[in-house]
């Protein structure tokens, strides 16, 4: 009796850099690799990803710009992908290219939607926050990240999370997500395909100075905490002004210390002279120990060789 060998599903995967090398890796060991696709990015990464394609007879493409996009359409049209995957890839997918077929397209998207809409989650979620994000399997459309909802996988986020540990744990945690996805192309009979709620939809722009920024006249300690944990490292820590210049604080955490009537943003204790005590607005204290100034990354203890820290001020 003769047996026909079932072949996977062929997927076309469309990335922008090294957050979802994982999900190719483990795609391409389990067969369902067929063609990678690399937007904007280093040429080191480019490069290296292109012959490690070659030598796994992988079909590979670039399109670094919005120009070279116009050629998507007729590249996909000829290799004839099943299904095209896009992590983190950074452009828009034109409506021509996405009439290669309905529900071809599917984005995994780190963040839960359609709550956390927009180019920066990770950001997002850590500066409101919150106890637990997601990785979105997502039909795409037009439009970022409103396309119908295959399933959201839910990820605890731990309270000492920064930006640069987040986007680690869900690089991980997206390979699987996408595997789950490929074996669910393969064998389901159905794909689920949820309508986005727009009551409780949000887009999130890319975070300026104004996001990034540590008001201590209002903000309460854990929101500054969160907030330095949210810009480590992409933004190289929250911005402030210290003597009157920029700065950065890139590491903190609470202190359950009440202080009284002192100006938040005021420093008022050096412990050990290896972390430094500021005031913020409900009262409490943050501990700091590493700060960027002008002069480059410092410790407390570096910072306070040069000058007298105590009763100093941020603002």
């Amino acid at each position: 009796m003769y047996l026909k060998m079932e072949t996977n599903v062929k997927i076309l995967l469309l990335c922008g850099g090294r957050f979802a090398f994982k999900a190719l890796q483990l795609l391409a060991f389990e067969k369902f690799l067929y063609a990678v696709a690399i937007g904007k990015g280093s040429n080191t990464i480019t490069d290296a990803l292109e012959n490690e394609c070659a030598n796994n007879q992988i079909k590979f493409n670039h399109f670094p710009n919005k120009a070279k996009m116009k050629e998507m359409k007729d590249w996909i049209n000829e290799i004839k992908p099943d299904y095209i995957f896009s992590i983190s890839f950074p452009f828009l997918i034109p409506e021509d290219v996405l009439a290669y077929g309905t529900e071809k397209f599917i984005n995994f998207h780190p963040g839960p939607l359609p709550q956390y809409r927009g180019v920066m989650p990770i950001f997002e979620v850590l500066k409101n926050q919150e106890k637990q994000t997601a990785i979105c399997a997502h039909f795409m459309n037009s439009s970022f990240d409103e396309g119908n909802i295959i399933f959201n996988d839910p990820i605890n986020i731990n309270e000492t999370e920064t930006y640069g540990s987040l986007t680690v744990k869900l690089s991980n945690r997206i390979a699987q997500v996408a595997l789950n996805m490929a074996n669910m192309l393969q064998y389901a009979n159905s794909i689920p395909s949820i309508i986005q709620d727009e009551e409780l939809a949000y887009y999130y722009e890319k975070p300026t100075l104004s996001d990034t920024y540590i008001n201590w006249k209002r903000m309460d300690a854990d929101e500054i905490v969160a907030l330095i944990h949210a810009c480590n490292p992409w933004n190289g820590g929250a911005d402030t002004t210290f003597l009157g210049q920029p700065a950065k604080i890139i590491d903190a955490k609470i202190i359950n210390k009440p202080h009284q009537n002192i100006f938040p943003g005021t420093i008022v204790a050096i412990v050990d002279e290896s972390e430094i005590h500021i005031t913020t607005a409900n009262n409490q204290h943050i501990s700091v120990t590493i700060l960027q100034t002008q002069e480059g990354i410092q410790t407390v203890k570096q910072l306070h060789t040069k000058l007298n820290l105590m009763n100093l001020a941020f603002n």
